[in-house]
């Protein structure tokens, strides 16, 4: 397998494993609506490939993953320049094989080539596998993020509790 660039004749394998990736996810409770969201992904991809920011893994048998990067361009000072993949994707068939470490290797080092100096990422709570392999990688929690679920209060409280 070889990692490179996309070009833009891969957008449409690229769209299609970001769909699969974003249905996958739903299994560990992300909120994203895969399929519905082909437009704007497709837009965000095309981006990510013209200016540099996506990497392939590629054989024979076509695009078996990638991954999305960008610099951190916050508006805040900080003591770390930060780097974020944004998406990595492996094919099922693939998984298992390194596919996804070298991708991520190579995000990694387009990242620090762009000056950064750490790289964050983000991963679902419920995705225990995914978690796993990040933490092989090196990776350790920076920040949580938390959610509620904002319901009507007669569902969440009897009149007693008023």
């Amino acid at each position: 397998m070889n990692v490179e660039a996309p070009t833009t004749e891969d957008l449409a394998t690229l769209v299609d494993q970001w769909v699969r990736l974003a249905a996958e996810q739903r299994d560990h409770g992300s909120r994203l609506l895969a399929d519905s969201n082909r437009g704007p992904i497709r837009e965000t991809l095309a981006r990510s490939v013209v200016t540099g920011n996506a990497l392939v893994g590629r054989d024979d048998g076509g695009v078996v993953g990638f991954v999305t990067f960008e610099p951190d361009t916050g508006s805040y000072e900080t003591d770390v320049t930060t780097g974020t993949v944004t998406n990595l994707f492996v094919r099922p068939d693939r998984r298992g094989e390194g596919v996804g470490s070298e991708l991520l290797a190579a995000a990694e080092r387009a990242l620090a080539e762009d000056g950064a100096d750490a790289v964050s990422l983000e991963v679902l709570a419920g995705n225990e596998a995914a978690r796993r392999f990040y933490r092989r990688e090196g990776y350790d929690s920076h920040r949580v993020t938390m959610t509620k679920p904002l319901a009507d209060e007669s569902d969440t409280h009897s009149k007693d509790d008023r």
